[in-house]
This record gives structure tokens, sequence and C-alpha cells, in this order.
């Protein structure tokens, strides 16, 4: 079965160029070993990646071993759902693309909140009013 986005439709790719998901297929896709819930496609800027960076959650340093190039404002990335939901708490949070936002994320972060921050827009931008 398709994992599905936050709007209800088949999840789309995040991102390539850094190639970001879990499981380093470009897509927030989730399951048992993704402890951290990977699943908020985040287009980071500078502020969140120095929020991320002051709760130890470094993303701009790279790390060869783990396939990690560190991120730069404007890279979209999963981001675990924890991490943005205490970013947005603090005055931080990254914009998200819903399209490519697993519905996963549903659990931790009402689909309201991630409206406030959505960069993507559906072809039926209605659907943002659900």
């Amino acid at each position: 079965m398709t994992e599905r986005n936050v709007l209800g439709e088949e999840l789309q790719q995040c991102g390539t160029d850094p190639l970001t998901g879990f499981y380093r297929d470009g897509c927030c896709a989730t399951g048992a070993e993704d402890l951290g819930s990977h699943t908020i496609c985040a287009v980071v800027t500078a502020e969140f990646l120095e929020h991320q960076r002051s709760i130890g959650n470094d993303l701009s340093t790279p790390v060869p071993q783990y396939l990690f190039p560190g991120l730069v404002p404007g890279d979209r990335w999963c981001v675990t759902a924890a991490n943005w939901a205490r970013a947005h708490n603090d005055g931080a949070a990254a914009h998200v693309v819903l399209a490519s936002t697993n519905q996963a994320v549903l659990e931790l972060v009402p689909l309201p909140v991630l409206q406030r921050y959505a960069v993507d827009v559906p072809e039926d931008p209605g659907a943002l009013d659900t």
C-alpha cells in the first residue's frame, strides 16, 4: 500500500539533492525502523538550522558515513516530527511541503499547524480548508 500525505493523497517525493528520507529514497516514508519519525518535508531556513543545532540536532555539518551532506537554507529534508514541533513551539519552524509530508505526522502535529507553514499549493486549494 502506498503511503499517504497529510492531504490524504499519495505521498510525493521530498527531495533528491540532497537525497533525503529515513530510507534515503527521496521520500518522507516511515516504518518501524524510523524511531524518530522523519515524516515532515521541510524547506529549511537558517533560523531552523540554528535552532536545530541549539537543541543538539546539527543538520548543517556533513556526516559522510551516514550519507548526510549537511544542509543549507533552501534544502528540502525529511525532519523528525518531534524536532519540527519543538522548533514550531520555539518560533523557528521550517516551511513545510504538504504533498511530501507523511500523514503519520498528524499523530503529533495537527494539519492546521502544518498548513500555516505550507509552501506548496495542491491542485485543489480548497483542500487546505479541511
